[in-house]
């Protein structure tokens, strides 16, 4: 391995295919900061399931299944042919560092003798604890942000934080908005669609709900229990839209009135609210997590603490200039900036391992 270019491989999410069309925050993040690495003149390589489509050299894990809550099973067949993939590579074309992105594969970072860093995309309470108390050696665990890297700040394997980005390039603002609101994103008990719903009731203005509900059974369930009704209760005000392809997705982020973001955790980052702000568009969110990091109050939006506060903010969002919503996310969610972050925290955790084979 030379200074100046690396083997990394990704390892995305085992049920989701990943692609320029993927909804998922764990996906996209992925798919950016391998850009930016190739880039950068570093080889890259990315582990994931079929229906993956990348410039990246891809290794298909399989297809994973159709039927609900078969996960387990699926990510234990994902990770040991990952596993068998690696240590065939090793003894070849070596890979300088295994970065995960899909949230279990540095559980068994031990099957392999390359440093792994996992960059964790959940709040720390959805990991199990145990998970932290017998971590491989050559693991190092990475935050999207600095509200999300404080809780696990008592991790001697932090490696550092790298706040999540977007290629801003990629959505072109706009100062016409129309007269609907906008929920997109995954469609879970976690992210309160439900919330929005009832928000856009109240203030009386239509919204359109963009996401997709994921194949567990407590996902299915919500959306049967909490969305279905609400739908059809608003009587063509609210539209449900799943499935969207990339033009349209930028269309509505585009044109909304305001993105709404009523998460019921903490978040650990918005990529979200990130692409809203670059199109323009006012982003209305709980104080949750990072959110508060990601839109900055009274200036490209309004971070609150309640239905009512939202209800209320929605109102004023017209004082909102798009302007300073893409402003800041070119100051401080770029790509460019993303993709050196990485880079930097790459060499200092593989830094190491070169002295350790420099000595031997």
């Amino acid at each position: 391995m030379t200074q100046d270019a690396l083997r990394v491989l990704y390892i995305a999410y085992s049920l989701l295919p990943v692609s320029d069309a993927s909804c998922g925050g764990a996906e996209q993040a992925l798919l950016l900061v391998e850009s930016q690495m190739r880039l950068r003149g570093h080889s890259t390589a990315v582990a994931a399931c079929e229906g993956s489509q990348l410039a990246a050299d891809m290794f298909l894990t399989g297809t994973p299944p159709s039927a609900l809550d078969g996960f387990d099973a699926w990510d234990a067949v994902h990770i040991e042919r990952i596993v068998g993939f690696v240590r065939k590579q090793q003894q070849s074309h070596p890979f300088d560092l295994i970065h995960d992105h899909g949230g279990s594969f540095w559980k068994h970072a031990s099957q392999v003798d390359v440093p792994v860093m996992a960059t964790l995309h959940l709040p720390r309470s959805f990991y199990p604890e145990q998970a932290f108390t017998r971590m491989a050696p050559n693991l190092q665990i990475s935050c999207v942000s600095h509200s999300q890297a404080r809780t696990f700040s008592d991790l001697r394997q932090l490696a550092g934080v790298v706040c999540n980005g977007i290629d801003v390039q990629r959505f072109p603002s706009s100062g016409r908005k129309q007269d609907y609101l906008l929920c997109l994103g995954r469609i879970c008990p976690e992210k309160g669609a439900h919330l929005a719903l009832d928000a856009a009731r109240l203030v009386g203005m239509p919204i359109v709900l963009a996401g997709a509900v994921y194949p567990f059974s407590y996902h299915q369930n919500y959306f049967q229990q909490e969305i279905e009704p609400r739908l059809q209760a608003m009587q063509g005000q609210a539209r449900l839209e799943s499935g969207i392809s990339v033009k349209r997705k930028l269309e509505l982020l585009r044109y909304a009135r305001a993105l709404l973001i009523p998460s019921l955790v903490d978040e650990t980052s918005s990529l979200v609210a990130m692409e809203a702000m670059a199109c323009g568009t006012p982003v209305v969110c709980f104080r949750r997590g990072a959110l508060p990091e990601v839109v900055e109050h009274e200036s490209t939006g309004f971070v609150v603490d309640s239905l009512d506060e939202m209800v209320t903010a929605i109102s004023g969002v017209g004082v909102i200039d798009p302007r300073a919503c893409r402003k800041r996310v070119e100051m401080h969610f770029s790509a460019t900036r993303v993709g050196d972050e990485y880079e930097q925290l790459y060499r200092r955790v593989i830094a190491p391992c070169e002295a350790l084979a420099s000595a031997m």
